[in-house]
């Protein structure tokens, strides 16, 4: 693997008026060198190179607003469960959300449901092969359309996404435009670029190797923050050579907030006290979670854990509170456990580990122990909608991306492995 080379300083953008026929007159220039680059540097990555256009659209939607790195495992988990079409649109809603909790966003893995129920139920279980009708799809919008058009069915179609987007920017030295002008001029320059369709079916797929090589390159090279020029196979055609000019980014709002992790024995199970989001909730609707607490019932009280984690556009300060008498505390998991939340003595550590279990089940009814009485009566949540859950079930569940997380980094959640055959 190269080494990075990190260019200088960033030199001022060019900006030209509008991006007339150069970058039409390069095409076969851009082309060419941007395939060499990609044939020797492209990533090994598990949905490339398949001959599914069901896995190719899944990987596609995982990937919408989802670090790479964290959609592999998932990818080949989800596919290990839901091989087929059929078999996804055969499934349970919650046995998929289960699958997709901790990849975030999980409007998209309803709608990827409901539009495999469609392609079964309306299309005889085949997908559209063009960008126009794969459109008609649930959930399914330009971006998605156009690459699995090309991708699977070879559609010389433009994919355009933020790191396409930021590529051709760059090569045209222009500014970032937000407006309806700004993205049909990148969209132009982006249709100009893909080769056409490769004439035999099935030997070639010019079309889908070029947006994925666009991809990538904006994903490996051509990066928001001090791009690697000197790396790119197209520096030669570029008219900035460095950072763009870009808007101002929306800030990031923050938050904090206080969950309790409630942790019972019933004979030789562990249980744990799980809260279902309302169907009516703007954000995970129907998802478990670990309940959440008012603020003012935590003052005083000292969490097991805190944790950041992201959605959208907050990031929410996690803190995560237990009372209990000592138990017997869950086998923990195998990877290397989150130092920052986990006290350095291991004394310390053995308190932290027992304070999370109830001493016997009997007393573990909600509203609870004495020992867990005070937080666990002002969880706000109806009883109704609050379950005591087995530990060994949670990968079952749909839980949050939050809940996940912090089940995880104290032991009571397993992380699953994933096989590679």
């Amino acid at each position: 693997m190269k080494r990075r080379v990190t260019p200088g300083p960033v030199p001022t953008p060019v900006q030209t008026a509008e991006p007339d026929a150069t970058v039409e007159l390069a095409a076969a220039e851009f082309r060419q060198k941007l395939s060499l680059w990609y044939r020797k540097h492209a990533r090994s990555l598990p949905w490339r190179g398949v001959n599914d256009p069901y896995a190719t659209w899944l990987s596609e939607i995982m990937l919408q607003q989802t670090r790479v790195a964290t959609v592999i495992d998932r990818y080949r988990e989800f596919l290990g469960r839901f091989p087929t079409l059929k078999d996804l649109a055969n499934a349970e809603e919650n046995e998929v959300l289960a699958l997709w909790s901790g990849l975030g966003y999980y409007r998209r893995a309803r709608m990827l449901h409901r539009g495999a129920q469609f392609v079964m139920r309306e299309l005889d279980g085949k997908l559209p092969r063009t960008a126009v009708e794969l459109k008609t799809l649930p959930g399914v919008g330009a971006y998605t359309a156009a690459a699995i058009a090309s991708i699977a069915f070879g559609e010389s179609v433009a994919v355009v996404d933020g790191n396409v987007e930021r590529v051709l920017l760059r090569i045209l030295g222009l500014a970032e435009e937000r407006s309806g002008k700004g993205r049909a001029r990148v969209a132009t320059a982006a249709q100009s670029l893909v080769p056409a369709a490769a004439k035999r079916q099935g030997r070639t797929n010019p079309p889908g190797d070029h947006n994925q090589a666009m991809m990538e390159l904006g994903a490996t090279i051509c990066l928001p923050k001090s791009p690697l020029c000197l790396q790119c196979p197209v520096f030669a055609l570029c008219r900035t050579r460095g950072e763009h000019v870009t808007g101002p980014r929306q800030k990031q709002k923050s938050s904090i907030v206080a969950h309790l992790l409630a942790v019972r024995k019933s004979g030789t199970t562990t249980e744990v006290l799980l809260e279902r989001r309302s169907d009516e909730a703007s954000l995970m609707p129907g998802m478990l979670e670990l309940p959440p607490l008012p603020m003012n019932a935590v003052e005083g009280h000292e969490p097991v854990l805190r944790v950041r984690h992201a959605i959208t556009n907050t990031n929410y300060y996690a803190q995560i509170f237990s009372e209990g008498a000592v138990g017997t505390a869950p086998v923990a998991m195998k990877d290397e456990p989150d130092k920052s939340a986990i006290p350095e003595s291991r004394d310390e550590d053995e308190v932290y580990e027992d304070a999370l279990f109830v001493a016997k089940p009997e007393e573990a009814r909600l509203p609870g122990a004495e020992e867990q009485r005070s937080l666990l009566q002002q969880i706000p949540a109806a009883a109704h909608d609050l379950r005591w859950t087995s530990a060994t079930r949670l990968h079952e569940l749909p839980l949050t991306g939050l809940a996940r997380k912090v089940l995880q980094r104290l032991g009571v959640m397993r992380i699953a492995t994933v096989r590679i055959p």
